[in-house]
């Protein structure tokens, strides 16, 4: 089988590298000014380089568009119409509406379409991470070569019923998961503190929190803007974050103590109401990524978590059926949110904190600034104020950008190694 991959950025220069070692043959293009530093930087491969997207559509049995969801539609046009008879094109934006749409318009209609998504970075090992896909054109034993293509990876292949499915699922898994570590990376921006500085932040949550954060900020923009944008699910259920946060938030500071917790607790009740097994993260684990060997900690709201699980209630959303589609971020956010909501103990010192502590209330009020800042942004469509919201953090959170992304990939890791 010929593989071809329209898009040699990070995430396709990676795919190609497995499967040209898993002795596919593979070629890839790019843009034409990309060409020759391409060669050089994969001359210790057998992947061959070719001219443009037309070259590749021309020759491959399985084709994969490796491209920004925000261009698919205009590389499609492009290159798709000179897709080979019968063969197998997939693509990886992380939002599936606008892809299909272009495939079925500009693809020849004996193209096998299989729409799949991998769950992880580019600077995630692909071993045992998820990959979904969906049937969306293509014969049984098309659809069977696919995922065997895939499964190639080394990764876990979940099928889905539809690329609308997907996109719903991915609107919590991602957009509203980054819009929280996004509003928590800009309310330190806000606040001109660096959140690594800040002594009384030694808990093992608020640890995690930092890291995914920083993990966040440490890629380009983009990723995240053409998920919230392009997303048709995304504005609603961003919107419904903010809307929770923001009744939580008033909550706490008119110290509303039944009204909070009644809130806080019906909302744990039904997300939480069919667990039966382990907590994803105990004791120990939080203990490792401590700040101090004690497990001693400053009481903290968790405000962004509260606000997590009451927009999971709001939206009936079951954030364990979701797991199926888990990016490493959304899966520890899940696993973070059952460790607060299922210990009594710690439940009820976060919200005494956040009725109570004043200390906190400069952080939490941070907080809900920027989550109304950044659902605003979402809600209006606004890319070009998305890029610079995100680039004023992340020059803000550059001083730690690398080392946290390096951490936060040891903490997947480190997870991964958990729960196998």
């Amino acid at each position: 089988m010929k593989i071809g991959i329209i898009g040699l950025g990070d995430m396709g220069k990676m795919f190609a590298r497995i499967w040209s070692a898993k002795s596919f043959e593979v070629y890839g293009c790019d843009l034409p000014e990309n060409r020759e530093k391409l060669t050089e930087e994969l001359a210790d491969t057998n992947i061959r380089i070719l001219d443009d997207g037309v070259a590749i559509s021309r020759l491959c049995d399985f084709i994969i568009y490796a491209v920004e969801a925000e261009k698919i539609e205009q590389v499609v046009k492009a290159f798709g119409p000179s897709t080979k008879f019968g063969a197998i094109v997939s693509g990886q934006t992380s939002v599936k509406s606008p892809e299909i749409e272009a495939f079925n318009k500009y693809l020849p209609s004996d193209t096998q379409i299989v729409g799949s998504h991998a769950l992880y970075g580019p600077n995630v090992n692909p071993e045992g991470q998820t990959i979904v896909v969906f049937n969306h054109r293509a014969t049984p034993e098309a659809f069977q070569e696919a995922i065997e293509v895939y499964q190639a990876l080394g990764s876990v292949i979940e099928v889905l019923e539809s690329h609308a499915e997907h996109d719903k699922m991915m609107a919590d898994i991602q957009v509203v998961t980054h819009i929280g570590f996004e509003s928590i990376g800009t309310a330190f921006m806000h606040r001109k503190v660096f959140p690594w500085e800040n002594g009384e932040l030694n808990h093992g949550m608020d640890n995690i929190k930092l890291l995914l954060t920083l993990r966040i900020f440490s890629y380009k923009h983009h990723v995240y803007s053409g998920l919230a944008m392009l997303n048709p699910f995304a504005k609603t259920d961003v919107r419904k974050y903010a809307k929770a946060e923001n009744e939580l938030f008033g909550m706490m500071i008119t110290e509303n103590k039944n009204k909070l917790r009644s809130r806080v607790l019906k909302a744990r009740d039904k997300v939480f109401k069919d667990k039966k097994s382990i907590l994803m993260l105990d004791d120990t684990f939080m203990n490792e990524y401590s700040l101090n060997n004690k497990f001693i900690h400053k009481p903290n709201s968790h405000l962004s978590l509260l606000s997590m699980v009451c927009t999971w209630s709001d939206l009936n959303t079951n954030p364990y059926k979701n797991l199926v589609c888990q990016t490493p971020p959304f899966k520890l956010r899940v696993g973070l949110s059952e460790y607060l909501f299922l210990n009594d103990d710690l439940l009820e010192e976060s919200l005494n904190a956040a009725l109570y502590d004043k200390s906190i209330l400069e952080d939490d009020l941070a907080f809900h600034t920027a989550v109304h800042e950044w659902a605003n942004i979402v809600e209006i469509g606004d890319k070009k104020s998305y890029e610079k919201h995100f680039e004023a953090t992340k020059h803000f959170l550059s001083p730690r950008l690398e080392e946290g992304r390096a951490k936060s990939n040891e903490l997947i890791e480190r997870l991964n190694q958990l729960n196998k």
